[in-house]
């Protein structure tokens, strides 16, 4: 599988323009043959809501083809998980469970 980078300019929020043509360069490279594309994120240093919308976006334009972000500061890790985009960077939810484990109560398990 052929992996392709895309890379966000920073330090601050993006530009509605600039969202644009990241959205249209990613779809031209999935549709080049990419079989997965990592956004590095690191020069965005001062991450607004500008730069969620970006990657809420550029998620939307992968429609369910593999999209990881790297490099995320952690005021960028903070929104993505606030917003419920943190699994771009390949972490699950902390308020969900991993896929695969189911919580329950057994009937003789002691109160805590």
């Amino acid at each position: 599988m052929e992996i392709r980078r895309l890379v966000l300019t920073g330090p601050g929020p993006a530009d509605p323009q600039d969202t644009a043509l990241l959205c249209a360069r990613l779809a031209r490279l999935y549709d080049g043959g990419a079989g997965a594309v990592v956004c590095d994120a690191a020069a965005v240093t001062a991450p607004g809501l500008a730069d969620v919308d970006v990657l809420a976006r550029l998620r939307l334009t992968a429609r369910g083809r593999p999209l990881r972000v790297t490099g995320a500061e952690p005021a960028l890790r903070a929104l993505l998980d606030l917003v419920g985009l943190v699994e771009l960077l390949g972490e699950v939810e902390q308020r969900e469970p991993s896929s695969g484990v189911q919580e329950g109560v057994e009937p003789d398990d002691l109160a805590v």
